[in-house]
């Protein structure tokens, strides 16, 4: 299955700039290839504003975010995979979504039951 990652970024972000509130991101810096301002990073991580007017051509993809921004009144593209950024929410009050290590998940049980012999998924009534 794809990841919910990307999708919940987007729902997110709509969210957060629908209600007139600031978008930022949480990004774990650690990724030495990402395209991101390096000077900006602390303790491993970097918060972005990704309000409509701080950024241009905004693209939340299923496997990048993309953007172009002026830092310290320099223009820079920034690229950011999906898979590292830890949080979305609003500057303003907190309001967003943490997101844990997709690779911390365990897969989902393989049969629908405690019937492991025959495959079948079992149901029990609880009352």
């Amino acid at each position: 299955m794809t990841s919910s990652r990307p999708y919940l970024i987007r729902a997110i972000y709509q969210w957060i700039v629908d209600n007139g509130l600031t978008p930022y991101i949480l990004v774990d810096a650690s990724d030495e290839e990402m395209m991101i301002p390096r000077q900006y990073v602390e303790d491993g991580k970097i918060v972005l504003n990704i309000a409509p007017m701080a950024i241009r051509s905004l693209t939340l993809g299923n496997d990048e975010i993309t953007f172009n921004a002026r830092f310290g009144g320099q223009p820079m593209d920034v690229v950011i995979p999906v898979s590292q950024v830890l949080a979305t929410y609003a500057r303003e009050n907190g309001q967003g979504m943490m997101f844990q290590d997709e690779e911390d998940k365990q897969p989902p049980p393989s049969s629908g039951g405690d019937d492991k012999d025959s495959g079948r998924p079992s149901l029990r009534v609880v009352k």
